[in-house]
């Protein structure tokens, strides 16, 4: 029997790790049944993502894959900077990246712990609660549209764009997943368009007016490209923090030595966040179009083929990481993870979603003695994106 990555399977979606396993050992570079390369081994990943020659810009240079059809961006919109090569990468990337340095995320620290002793005072109320609903969604969402100073009052709607968005990205997702997402995008860009041009009239203190205003040598962002931007840091700036301290939250619960061992040591903080990230980080997979011929091993890549480094299965790479199914929140080279990608795209929001997940996580551990299930987490039938989507806990004093 063939072997290959498989995500339309159910079990390999509910935990893809021992998939993983088995495909590092025995198939760490394989060609899918549908033609892309895909990769499982640390540095094969790395090397995708840092080396050689590969675009992100899959619209425009993927070859065309019989029985396969790549859904279309709608007209007008911009292409996401997630999908942009050099120098339209790089313009767009340093019109906003220095409002996610170290420095400015720092800054923000005192809003994401206001909003996060909020959702912990609605949790001790309640006694048991949706982790999801009462902490992981409104902190990241909170925060990103404070950052954007985008209005909030429709916050079901844009969960409901966000998540048919992301819905899009799954290998298993069907045409009227896309069908959705392209509504989703049209309402989403009507709504960031409106907020644009009021906020033209009347700039403020926020990234969004900064966006507007910045320019670099003559250059300034179009109103497709806001547009586009804009969306993007609102679904990523909340979609996958959200999934990063649910997936985190759970591996604490599922490993309670490590989760007393946090609580007592409040100097690992950064290298909780980033094991967490390591052990089961929330985006699983992404891909890359190869620009040139490249081989992996004995594997011949042309030129057009898509090729999907899987860093899910880099992260637990027992090359790169003792022992990596045990979760350990002192591991000396946590950060070396792969859970941000790498590279000319390696997350711009990482300091904000880390920030986020340490005081998320670190404040709701000390502040309740006791924490536990009370029934199975739900997980969202994804993979690209994995979390789950309801995680109810009773918390006691």
């Amino acid at each position: 029997m063939t072997l290959f990555f498989n995500p339309f399977d159910p079990t390999v979606r509910a935990n893809p790790y021992p998939h993983y396993e088995e495909l590092r050992r025995d198939a760490p570079v394989h060609r899918s049944p549908f033609g892309s390369i895909v990769l499982m081994r640390y540095d094969d990943v790395v090397r995708t993502l840092r080396d050689l020659p590969m675009s992100r810009d899959i619209e425009a240079n993927l070859a065309p894959i019989p029985g396969v059809q790549i859904p279309t961006r709608p007209q007008r919109t911009a292409r996401s900077i997630l999908n942009l090569d050099p120098p339209d990468h790089t313009r767009l990337r340093r019109l906003v990246s220095k409002a996610f340095t170290p420095s400015a995320i720092d800054r923000l620290r005192p809003r994401v712990q206001e909003q996060v002793d909020a959702a912990l005072h609605r949790m001790a109320e309640q006694g048991v609660a949706d982790v999801v609903e009462e902490l992981a969604f409104p902190v990241p969402f909170a925060v990103i549209s404070d950052l954007l100073a985008m209005p909030t009052e429709n916050h079901v709607e844009v969960r409901e764009w966000s998540q048919a968005l992301t819905q899009a990205l799954e290998p298993i997702a069907s045409a009227d997943d896309y069908a959705a997402a392209a509504v989703a995008v049209e309402r989403m860009a009507d709504f960031v368009t409106a907020v644009i041009e009021e906020r033209r009239r009347h700039l403020g203190d926020d990234l969004l007016s900064a966006m507007i205003e910045a320019e670099e040598a003559g250059d300034r962002m179009s109103t497709e490209e806001l547009v586009a931007m804009v969306v993007l840091l609102y679904v990523a700036g909340h979609e996958t923090t959200v999934n990063l301290i649910g997936n985190g939250l759970l591996a604490l619960l599922r490993h309670p030595d490590q989760l007393a061992r946090w609580r007592d040591d409040p100097s690992l903080d950064a290298h909780a966040v980033d094991e967490l990230l390591r052990f089961d980080g929330p985006v699983q997979f992404t891909a890359r179009v190869a620009m040139e011929t490249v081989r992996f091993d004995d594997e011949v890549v042309e030129p057009g083929t898509l090729v999907m480094p899987v860093l899910g299965s880099a992260n637990h790479d027992p090359a790169h990481f003792d022992e990596p199914e045990r979760l350990d929140l002192g591991r000396a080279n946590a950060n070396r993870h792969l859970a941000f990608s790498s590279g000319i795209h390696y997350c711009l929001g990482a300091s904000l979603a880390r920030a986020e997940a340490q005081v998320a996580l670190g404040s709701l551990i000390r502040r309740f003695p006791s924490i536990e299930l009370v029934e199975d987490p739900v997980w969202r039938d994804r993979i690209t994106i994995r979390g789950p989507s309801s995680l109810r806990v009773a918390v006691g004093a």
